[in-house]
């Protein structure tokens, strides 16, 4: 009897040593989560069915499925994510396994420079069926020389007429060395930003003398005006015409452009003396003017002048 006694409890403690060496615990990680497990399953395989873990074809498990289990194993199921990788116009289609942007593309063996820009950003965790695009950026330095424009500089001159200038020096560009740089994305330019700039020769400013004479002495007269204006005059006589304004022609008359000096004005033309625009003529256009003469004789022997005429206040 107590022969059977001693057994029964001998063979008890094998069972009960032989279940607890059957119990393992390991971490089971999946989709990101760890979960720790206590399972007396025999390889990585029974593991997961017994977690109902199911698997695409293409997921990752480490160990391997026919791994013995043992205890304190780590199991990792990483799932395979379709992506497509976009780079300088072209499209690479892949499964990777990492949880980033990052680690897709370091599993693709793709390498993003310093300058280019990933979207989504590399942080960024990745999704099935997500497009990432990489832009190639490139600097490129780039020296230019530029012309620098001058300015006009006017000055006063009462010795001059009104209306007139005259050019005291002539204006120079200058050159100006810029360095910029430009950006690329995908080898087009999408930027320029300069970065400095040296001036090799300043501008030098054109000077200009404007008159503001308006007042000139004529056969002991002062004789004010509000411009002057450099003509070509030719003469006329009578036709049997009226002028333009139905004034009846005589000396005095003048035919002009209205457009460059309106009709009824009163002017004073060197070489003729006081005039009013009272006519005009289809040949008389921009800086002309016709000048009325007694007789056919006087209008041949003035002929054609190059005049000045001062339109009076």
């Amino acid at each position: 009897m107590l022969f059977f006694l001693v057994v029964m409890i001998f063979t008890g403690s094998l069972v009960f040593a032989g279940y607890a060496w059957a119990r393992k615990t390991v971490t089971l990680t999946v989709d990101g989560r760890q979960v720790p497990v206590e399972t007396s399953a025999r390889t990585v395989a029974d593991v997961l069915q017994s977690q109902h873990v199911q698997l695409a074809p293409r997921d990752r498990v480490t160990p391997s499925p026919g791994t013995r289990l043992t205890d304190g194993m780590q199991v990792v199921v990483a799932r395979a994510l379709a992506v497509t990788i976009i780079l300088e116009g072209r499209k690479l289609n892949g499964f990777v396994y990492g949880h980033t942007v990052g680690e897709a593309l370091k599993e693709q063996g793709v390498a993003a420079g310093p300058l280019d820009i990933v979207q989504p950003a590399p942080d960024q965790p990745v999704k099935d069926g997500m497009n990432i695009r990489i832009i190639r950026v490139r600097e490129e330095k780039k020296t230019i020389k530029v012309p620098l424009a001058f300015n006009v500089r006017r000055e006063a001159d009462p010795g001059l007429d009104s209306g007139f200038t005259r050019v005291v020096r002539e204006g120079r560009e200058g050159k100006e060395e810029q360095r910029w740089v430009l950006t690329y994305h995908d080898g087009q330019e999408v930027s320029r930003t300069m970065e400095d700039s040296q001036v090799l020769s300043p501008p030098q400013d054109k000077i200009v003398q404007v008159g503001t004479r308006q007042e000139v002495s004529r056969g002991g007269y002062d004789i004010r005006y509000s411009r002057a204006l450099d003509m070509t005059a030719t003469a006329y006589s009578y036709t049997g015409n009226s002028t333009a304004t139905g004034a009846a022609p005589r000396r005095g008359v003048v035919a002009v452009d209205p457009g460059v000096i309106p009709l009824g004005t009163r002017l004073y033309i060197e070489g003729y003396g006081y005039a009013t625009a009272l006519d005009r003529g289809s040949s008389i256009n921009g800086h002309r003017i016709d000048l009325f003469m007694e007789s056919e004789a006087q209008a041949d022997r003035w002929g054609v002048r190059q005049v000045r005429v001062y339109v009076i206040d």
